[in-house]
């Protein structure tokens, strides 16, 4: 129970919200490097993985890609990347640039195989149906694929998600910020509270943007209302 009321008392005292190295200060780190992270696999999976499935071009060469992203240790990543990093930028490329790249590398998989598996399993004769009305393959991947493809593109990014928050918490042992350094300082001070304080955060955190996700995947458009997009935008186009 002292480890219970520990962290219970730790995150409830108002001092340790405050500051420069407070909760909300953390927090606000670990989101947005997080947020950086997700962005910048998002600028390179999306495209990639819309070309993909549109095309039909190069399946068996991403999903080889995406499956040894998956089975790098995002340790091994930042061990492969810091040396490259820290002789660039002494102080960012051992702080920041190789947790940040393993992150990205940690995200592109999901998104890029949902959002080519969403665009590849939109009904063919929708598609076809739309290029004979006229629509060209840029109106047909903004107005039929990427509407009926939204719900696994979206799946993809929730799971990228929730595991860049989870894996951001490694920065800290490498000098960076957010919610890990908690985890680093209580271990280094012998302070339970502390150490399971951010632990509690993190999983807080990651649940949070799990929710966020759900509620908007349930918000999202349906399928029938693409097709009806489709059949007005064929309409415009006749």
């Amino acid at each position: 129970m002292n480890l219970v009321s520990d962290t219970v008392g730790w995150l409830l005292d108002p001092t340790n919200w405050g500051g420069n190295q407070g909760i909300l200060t953390r927090l606000l780190e670990h989101a947005a490097f997080s947020g950086i992270s997700l962005g910048i696999a998002l600028a390179i999976a999306i495209p990639a993985g819309i070309w993909i499935g549109h095309t039909g071009r190069f399946i068996g060469f991403a999903a080889n890609l995406a499956n040894l992203g998956r089975a790098l240790p995002s340790l091994a990543v930042i061990g492969l990347v810091l040396p490259i990093t820290a002789a660039i930028d002494p102080q960012l490329g051992f702080k920041v640039y190789p947790t940040l790249v393993a992150m990205v590398v940690l995200a592109i998989p999901p998104i890029l195989v949902n959002t080519q598996a969403g665009v590849a399993g939109v009904d063919r004769d929708l598609v076809e149906a739309a290029r004979a009305m006229g629509m060209t393959d840029r109106q047909i991947v903004r107005r039929a694929e990427l509407p009926l493809a939204i719900a696994p593109i979206l799946a993809g990014l929730r799971s990228a998600a929730v595991q860049v928050v989870a894996t951001a918490t490694l920065g800290a042992f490498f000098g960076g910020g957010g919610l890990g350094r908690f985890l680093v300082e209580g271990i280094a001070q012998q302070d339970d509270g502390m150490t399971f304080g951010g632990v509690v955060l993190v999983a807080l955190l990651s649940l949070s943007v799990e929710a966020a996700f759900v509620v908007l995947q349930r918000l999202i458009r349906s399928p029938g209302l693409a097709r009806m997009d489709v059949r007005s935008a064929a309409t415009s186009t006749a």
